[in-house]
């Protein structure tokens, strides 16, 4: 049973703290956000075994991966924490790989930092447009998890830690916004 969608479209933040609204590619987004994030509360959901979470992750612009270049630029950590407990612990790079350049590693789909993977792995659309840096584009991911639940409330937090001291305008240089956001209560 669906609990809650929203595509932000008319502007509903019920539930929510935090919220930002802004439009990006011609659509209402929640977001965009650097070093923050939001919080979804939930209250009487329907009897359930597992909770199913899904929406659109854009990441936007210049973000470095799993790069720890002297606290300058990188890590870029996204997470998803569900009641308290982190489901998603990762990082993203939009960098471009060719020969001859060095490319930043990204953890997803896998948790950070035990994982080196090629910049947007595992996204749904790359080389969207970007929100105002002319490094890196954005890249949108479709996540879903579906975790063990059964209480009658659930708290959702999506937030980052993006490092990123070489400039003075932090939210342009890398950032994530979200879209699409769908809770299902689901019984066995």
């Amino acid at each position: 049973m669906n609990v809650y969608s929203n595509d932000f479209e008319q502007g509903d933040l019920k539930g929510i703290t935090g919220g930002i609204l802004t439009t990006y590619n011609n659509s209402k987004v929640l977001g965009q956000y650097n070093n923050g994030g939001f919080e979804l509360s939930l209250t009487d959901l329907p009897k359930h075994d597992l909770v199913e979470v899904t929406f659109d992750l854009y990441i936007h612009d210049s973000w470095d991966g799993n790069q720890n270049n002297d606290n300058i630029d990188g890590p870029d950590i996204w997470k998803l924490i569900l009641d308290g407990k982190e489901y998603i612990n990762t990082t993203f790079s939009n960098n471009t790989c060719g020969v001859g350049m060095n490319c930043s590693p990204q953890s997803y789909p896998n948790d950070y930092p035990n994982f080196n993977n090629n910049p947007k792995t595992g996204a749904f659309k790359i080389n969207l447009p970007t929100v105002c840096h002319t490094v890196g584009k954005t890249t949108l991911y479709r996540i879903k998890k579906r975790i063990s639940h059964s209480k009658s409330s659930i708290l959702i937090k999506c937030m980052d830690k993006l490092v990123q001291t070489n400039t003075n305008d932090p939210l342009c240089d890398e950032s994530w916004s979200i879209d699409n956001i769908n809770v299902k209560a689901i019984g066995l």
